[in-house]
C-alpha cells in the first residue's frame, strides 16, 4: 500500500507508533497532488513546503512525548471559505481575491488543536452557490464533481488527502460525495461551529466533511464539535462519541424506511433501478413509507429562506459589483430582494413542526434511506447538478450521510442517504456503517 491510501484512521494510528513520520504521509499526498491536480483541479491554494513544514513540526512534538491529538500528523483540506491565518481565504469569487483573514475559523482551530496538518485550501463554487470552479471529477474529468464543496470531495476522491471539510446549504457535501464517491457526511445543524466561515444562511448552513470510510468521517467529525458561543445557534452540550459508536455492532438489526420524496420523478432510471435492488437486498431491514405529505412543500421553503438569506449575506458584493456576479447567483439576489417578510418568516416558522413530526416518524426507525443525487455525475463542467434530494434533509437541519454503495450505469459512482433525526448523529453513523459493511460482506460472498 502506498502511504497516501492510507485511511485517515490507520495514518493516524501509523503516525502515532511511529510506524511512518507525518513527513512521508504529506510528501505522499503532495505526490500523488502533483500527478493528479492537472487533471482534477481539486486546490485552490497549495504551498508545498509549507504543509511539509508543518509535518515535520507535528514529527518533532511526537518525539517530545507529549499527548497527541486523534489527528496527529494527518493532511487535511480546508474549503476556501473557511478562513485560515496563514493561508488566503479568497470564497471562490474574485471579489474577494488577495483576502488573507487575521485569524482561523474556529473548525480549522479545533483540527490543529487535534494536530492535524492543514494541507491547503481546496475550490468552492463562487461564493459556495451554484457557479463552478475549476475541479474536474477524478472517476471522469469531463463529469462534474458537484458543488459547492467541489475541491474538498474531489481532493478525498483522488487520494490526494484522506480527508477534507466542506459546507452544505442545500446539497454541497451529499451532491459531490456521491458524484465522487467518497462518504460525505453533513452533521446535524447547530453541532459544528461556523465561526469565521462564510455565511450564505444562518439557518441553512452547515459544516460538514468528506473521508473514504465512515469510520473516518467520525474521527474528523468529533474534533469538529466543541461548542463555540460565537455561532449562535449552538448549545453547550456533550461531545457526541461518534468514533466509539461507529465502531459498535448494533445492538439489534437496524431497520431502515425507504423514502422517495416527492422528487422521485427526477430521479433517474439508474438511481430508480439500484434502489430497488438495495431495497430488495435488504428485504424486510427496510420498509418503503411516504412522506409526500410532510415535505411536499419543503424544497420550496427551502428556495425562500436561502435567497432571502443569499440577499442579505451578499448585498455588499451586489451592490459594488453586481456585473462581475455569475448570472446564475445574481438572479437568485434579486429573487431574494423581492421576497416578503410575511414569506420567509413563514418558511422558518414551519421547521420546529416540520421537525416534530420528523421526529415522531423516526421513533419506528434507525434511519431514512432515500438517493443522495437524481444519478451519477452529469456529463459537462457549467453545472453542479441538482441538490433536490438533500433539500429537505438541509432545512430540517437533521444529519445525513452519502455511502458510496452504488454504481450507475456507465460505472460512475452514486451514493445512497441515510438520514436521521437532529442530534442522532452517532447512531446514524453506526447504521451507516452497519450498511456499507453488510453490502461489502454480501458483494465478498
Amino acid at each position: 500500500m502506498n502511504v497516501f491510501e492510507m485511511s485517515a484512521g490507520q495514518a493516524a494510528a501509523a503516525i502515532r507508533e511511529g510506524e511512518i513520520s507525518s513527513q512521508e504521509l504529506v510528501q505522499s499526498c503532495l505526490d500523488r497532488t502533483q500527478a493528479l491536480e492537472e487533471t482534477v483541479g481539486a486546490w485552490h491554494y497549495l504551498d508545498p513546503e509549507y504543509a511539509l513544514q508543518q509535518a515535520r513540526d507535528a514529527d518533532l512534538y511526537r518525539r517530545s512525548a507529549k499527548a497527541l491529538g486523534p489527528l496527529h500528523g494527518v493532511p487535511v483540506g480546508i474549503k476556501d471559505i473557511f478562513d485560515t491565518s496563514d493561508m488566503p481565504t479568497e470564497d471562490g469569487t474574485p471579489l474577494h481575491a488577495g483576502r488573507t483573514p487575521g485569524g482561523d475559523a474556529t473548525a480549522v482551530a479545533l483540527l490543529r488543536a487535534a494536530g492535524a496538518i492543514i494541507m491547503g485550501k481546496t475550490v468552492t463554487t463562487e461564493l459556495a452557490v451554484f457557479s463552478p470552479g475549476k475541479t474536474r471529477n477524478p472517476h471522469d474529468p469531463e463529469c462534474t464533481p458537484g458543488g459547492s464543496s467541489s475541491g474538498s470531495a474531489a481532493a478525498v476522491a483522488a487520494q490526494m488527502v484522506p480527508l477534507a471539510m466542506g459546507t452544505q446549504t442545500n446539497g454541497s457535501i451529499i451532491r459531490p460525495a456521491s458524484y465522487c464517491g467518497v462518504v460525505g457526511y453533513k452533521p446535524s445543524h447547530g453541532l459544528v461551529s461556523r465561526y469565521r466561515a462564510l455565511q450564505l444562511s444562518r439557518v441553512l448552513d452547515h459544516v460538514g466533511v468528506f473521508g473514504r470510510s465512515v469510520a473516518d468521517v467520525a474521527l474528523m467529525a468529533e474534533q469538529l464539535m466543541a461548542f463555540d458561543d460565537r455561532d449562535p445557534d449552538m448549545r453547550p452540550r456533550a461531545r457526541p462519541r461518534l468514533v466509539d459508536t461507529t465502531a459498535q455492532e448494533p445492538p439489534v438489526t437496524p431497520r431502515l424506511a425507504f423514502v422517495k420524496t416527492p422528487s422521485w420523478d427526477k430521479a433517474g432510471e439508474e438511481v430508480q433501478g439500484a434502489f430497488g435492488e438495495l431495497t430488495a437486498f435488504l428485504g424486510s431491514r427496510v420498509e418503503e413509507i411516504d412522506l409526500s405529505e410532510l415535505l411536499e412543500s419543503a424544497v420550496g421553503w427551502h428556495q425562500t429562506i436561502m435567497e432571502a438569506d443569499l440577499a442579505r449575506s451578499f448585498r455588499r458584493e451586489y451592490a459594488g459589483a453586481r456585473e462581475r456576479l455569475s448570472p446564475v447567483l445574481r438572479q437568485m439576489i434579486e429573487r431574494g430582494q423581492q421576497c416578503r417578510a410575511v414569506d420567509y418568516n413563514h418558511a422558518v416558522a414551519q421547521l420546529p413542526a416540520l421537525n416534530k413530526a420528523f421526529d415522531e416518524i423516526m421513533l419506528e426507525y434507525d434511519a431514512i434511506l432515500t438517493p443522495a443525487t437524481t444519478g451519477a455525475a452529469p456529463k459537462g463542467l457549467e453545472s453542479t447538478g441538482d441538490p433536490v434530494f438533500c433539500t429537505p434533509w438541509s432545512l430540517l437541519g437533521v444529519p445525513s450521510v452519502s455511502a458510496p454503495v452504488l454504481q450507475g450505469a456507465r460505472g460512475l459512482p452514486m451514493g445512497a442517504q441515510l438520514v436521521a433525526s437532529k442530534g442522532d448523529d452517532a447512531r446514524l453513523l453506526r447504521t451507516t456503517n452497519w450498511l456499507v459493511q453488510h453490502i461489502v460482506q454480501a458483494t465478498a460472498d
